[in-house]
């Protein structure tokens, strides 16, 4: 591990005193793990691979199997505990890779067939196709979140810079944030960015921005108990560890998973912790987008009426009160389906 650290320095013609400063650490520590008398933490070790431009896989394996030698060392018994170890551990993954049900697989195999058909009409596509349907997503995001804009307010609020009379000026600034946030992630999307912490906390600032401006992109310093849920998220000090499992976990699983259930996982990871004041739902909808977008993927776009809402809430609900995923996950599955459909059908006309 330390001599891909200090190749990967070198190539990019960073000093030690360099990266320090960009990680946020002490020089002296740089020093020490090229040398191989310090060894980086788990989130050092992501935003070493991130800086240095290393395949982060190949760096956590590295480090791994450094932090295994130094537990084991050369122990008479270590191989055979490696042995016992490896078929422990091999166990552990196949069975994590049969999760998925059939039901599951089946409309991952539907919607990758509509997904090959979309590409053969990207040709077909155009910018006020895609302006209506982003309409469409940011009516019926703040829908579910109780914003009582019509699709057409929404219209004139955000394309007519208009004013609705009876509506809150909360109401105005929601439907507006909430359009320049996909503007954001489309950006985000068309240059290759790597999603991030960074790029989060921007997507929220955007959400809440003139909102509560003083929590804007940033987590949240109180506890909270998200409305409608029994579910209790974690204590205000531990969300920036949670965030730091979210991102890690984000970056073994990204290049593994599904595009729509990477998607749909960090949608309820992100929305489970909990870590805004305000705007959580919002912003995990917009991340799950971003990665489907990533991936040639359309937005999947829940509906906010009552029937589907109600259907959404129920399946995050099962999914953070009994460790059950399969309902959230379908969900968002059948979601994707029938927006790729839609949109299909819309550029084939």
């Amino acid at each position: 591990m330390k001599d891909l650290l200090k190749t990967a320095r070198e190539t990019k013609n960073l000093k030690t005193r360099e990266v320090a400063q960009l990680l946020g650490i002490d020089q002296a520590l740089i020093s020490k793990f090229e040398s191989g008398t310090r060894k980086p933490t788990k989130e050092q070790i992501s935003k070493l691979a991130t800086l240095l431009e290393i395949d982060y896989e190949t760096l956590l394996i590295a480090w791994l199997k450094e932090k295994i030698l130094y537990e084991i060392g050369t122990d008479e018994y270590a191989l055979k505990a490696l042995q016992v170890a490896e078929e422990q551990i091999k166990y552990t993954v196949n069975f994590k890779r049969s999760e998925l049900s059939t039901s599951l697989k089946t409309i991952l195999n539907e919607i990758d067939v509509l997904k090959k058909i979309l590409d053969q009409k990207r040709a077909n596509d155009s910018f006020r196709i895609a302006q209506a349907l982003e309409l469409e997503y940011t009516f019926e995001s703040n829908r579910i979140e109780g914003n009582t804009l019509t699709l057409r307010e929404t219209d004139l609020v955000i394309n007519e810079g208009l004013t609705v009379s009876g509506k809150s000026m909360r109401e105005h600034l929601e439907a507006i944030n909430h359009q320049e946030a996909i503007g954001y992630i489309k950006q985000l999307m068309e240059r290759g960015f790597s999603f991030n912490e960074r790029e989060l906390l921007s997507i929220h600032n955007l959400i809440l921005r003139g909102i509560i401006p003083e929590d804007a992109g940033r987590y949240r310093r109180v506890q909270v108990m998200i409305k409608g849920s029994s579910h209790m998220p974690p204590q205000p000090y531990l969300v920036p560890k949670e965030m730091e499992d979210y991102f890690m976990w984000y970056e073994s699983q990204k290049s593994k998973l599904h595009p729509v259930i990477l998607a749909a996982e960090m949608h309820e990871r992100l929305v489970t912790i909990h870590p805004f004041i305000d705007g959580n739902g919002r912003t995990s909808r917009l991340v799950m987008n971003l990665i489907l977008l990533q991936h040639g993927f359309v937005i999947a776009n829940i509906k906010g009426d009552y029937d589907n809402r109600m259907s959404y809430y129920q399946a995050l609900e099962t999914a953070q009160t009994k460790s059950n995923k399969e309902d959230f996950l379908l969900f968002i599955a059948q979601n994707e389906k029938e927006s790729l459909e839609r949109y299909i059908s819309i550029i084939g006309q």
